[in-house]
């Protein structure tokens, strides 16, 4: 699409954002997941329920103006995931994993957050009062999210990092999968030998 209105740049931005939540919405369980902490599976549960609302939200915006959310993928939500999911792959100590796994979730974040400030800045200039408040309403969410994301590192987990120890890395959960498809091919091998 042309961008050749600041209404054509909110909507392909809307795009983005619909995108977005929709690949994040599938990812969401799978990293909560390989959380470790019960605190940090329990915030990203948490935030899976938020991010629906977020893109029901988004629907009902697009309603309103008579467009379709769907014909774009987003390519920096779709790489920051593969980042994530990357960090679950990879061995290490629990609480250390979870800290990874807080950092890229907050790379998320922050690209949303991004996003949201700038489609409500576009929705308020073009005179959109409901959408600038429903979009409005998801940044304080994102924001608040990464603000628990935050505060969980801090009190928690980053202690727990602090004491790990070489003795207590785990493989990522993609390394153990593989390591039991190989014990379980040797032992149907060693079936058929013996």
């Amino acid at each position: 699409m042309p961008l050749t209105s600041l209404r054509a740049l909110y909507v392909e931005e809307l795009r983005d954002l619909y995108s977005a939540e929709a690949q994040l919405l599938k990812a969401l369980p799978r990293l909560a997941k390989g959380a470790a902490a019960p605190e940090l599976r329990t915030a990203l549960q948490r935030h899976a329920l938020v991010t629906e609302q977020q893109a029901e939200r988004l629907g009902l915006i697009f309603s309103g103006m008579d467009e379709k959310p769907g014909g774009k993928k987003c390519k920096a939500m779709a790489g920051l995931i593969a980042e994530a999911k990357d960090v679950l792959a990879t061995e290490a100590h629990p609480a250390v994993l979870d800290l990874a796994l807080i950092g890229a979730v907050q790379r998320i974040e922050h690209y949303e957050i991004v996003g949201y400030e700038a489609v409500r800045t576009y929705a308020k200039r073009l005179g959109l009062k409901e959408a600038t408040a429903l979009l409005a309403q998801t940044l304080e969410e994102e924001e608040e999210a990464e603000e628990r994301l935050t505060l969980l590192s801090k009190a928690v987990i980053l202690f727990e990092a602090e004491a790990a120890r070489p003795e207590d890395v785990k493989p990522g959960r993609a390394v153990a999968k593989k390591k039991r498809a190989i014990a379980g091919r040797k032992k149907k091998r060693a079936a058929k030998a013996g």
